[in-house]
């Protein structure tokens, strides 16, 4: 590899889906601000982009395209657990692994999917856990039901949220799972409200549902029932032309969190894309870009010192503080400490309500 070549970075997600478009655009905006100021080690970045379109049989091809390809050092993605998870073994595989960073996958099975695989957001477990302390610290909301879908890591958030609620002394009125083919979700909110005040309904994965789980409340007559969940039921609610004001939702990023490293790239995203805020797609992607490049400035531009590098980042060396928060890796590539943040949805965009 001569010395003036680019260096390429992988970059992989579903980049027809706005969550995909935003992780591009964040990756995209790191790129330019490294090449901007003279590269990597005088060498420019390029971005080698392959859709996954949100499939794991995808996910895995394009996994085996990035590792074949010796240009390609390390990739940004995917932005799902599912396709992460199912990505993971062909990068940790061959004799030169390939190191992937996701800035979305939230799964706790991430854990045990690969040496190489790292991300730079909270699990499962720590989303739940933060709603319901927020539920009993700060909004005092003591009766609660559950929907959570019924899939393994929509259970483990459901478990999570119910274990540190309870503990707090708030009461689980009902807990219930559903799939997308459920006719109507009216039975379900209607039976929890039967037991008794309903401060609020946790909907836990299946995101696609939440246009009829909020038709659902309107008709059994709890509308003042606050919403919990995760920040992507909005997305999800405005595309149903729901209305999901007043919901509280948990956040790996939002871009209103303040810090100087998160203020400069608020800015310059806002002036690179119009005014659009960024979201914790692009957040966390324009993290990742600028990680890679540390540890190649630090290691050298191959696969082996970057999965050195990043495996010894906040323990050997020093923790990144990026756009996100502190980023610092356990022995199994998640996060060491962490900020989930919880805010409320005003006039159609979530406000930053506090860090747990």
């Amino acid at each position: 590899m001569q010395s003036d070549n680019p260096i390429t970075f992988g970059l992989a997600g579903p980049f027809a889906q706005p969550i995909g478009r935003s992780m591009r655009l964040g990756a995209e905006l790191a790129v330019s601000e490294i090449n901007g100021r003279g590269g990597v080690r005088g060498r420019r970045l390029e971005l080698l982009a392959l859709d996954d379109r949100g499939q794991n049989a995808t996910a895995v091809q394009m996994a085996r395209r990035f590792l074949d390809n010796s240009e390609v050092l390390a990739v940004i993605g995917h932005a799902q657990s599912t396709t992460t998870i199912a990505a993971a073994p062909v990068y940790d595989s061959g004799p030169d692994p390939i190191v992937a960073v996701s800035p979305s996958a939230s799964s706790v099975e991430l854990g045990s999917a690969g040496a190489t695989v790292f991300r730079v957001c909270p699990d499962d477990v720590a989303h739940a856990e933060a709603l319901a302390e927020w539920a009993r610290a700060e909004a005092g909301i003591t009766r609660i039901a559950t929907l959570y879908h019924n899939d393994r890591d929509s259970r483990t958030s459901a478990a999570a949220f119910r274990s540190a609620f309870t503990d707090r002394g708030g009461a689980i009125l009902a807990e219930d799972p559903f799939s997308q083919a459920l006719p109507s979700f009216e039975p379900y909110i209607a039976r929890a409200a039967r037991r008794g005040r309903l401060d609020a309904l946790l909907v836990a994965g299946g995101e696609t549902s939440i246009g009829p789980i909020l038709a659902a409340i309107d008709s059994v007559g709890s509308s003042s029932t606050t919403v919990l969940g995760r920040i992507d039921l909005l997305r999800f609610a405005q595309a149903a032309g729901s209305d999901l004001e007043g919901a509280i939702l948990s956040a790996a990023y939002l871009w209103d969190r303040g810090g100087p490293t998160n203020e400069a790239f608020v800015t310059a995203y806002l002036q690179a894309h119009g005014g659009q805020r960024p979201d914790y797609m692009a957040a966390g992607a324009y993290d990742i870009v600028h990680l890679i490049a540390n540890a190649i400035e630090n290691r050298g531009p191959t696969r082996s010192g970057i999965r050195t590098y990043l495996s010894s980042v906040g323990s050997e060396i020093a923790a990144f503080e990026g756009a996100t928060g502190t980023i610092a890796f356990d022995d199994h590539g998640g996060l060491q400490r962490f900020s989930v943040e919880v805010g409320v949805v005003s006039e159609g965009a979530v406000v930053l309500f506090g860090e747990h």
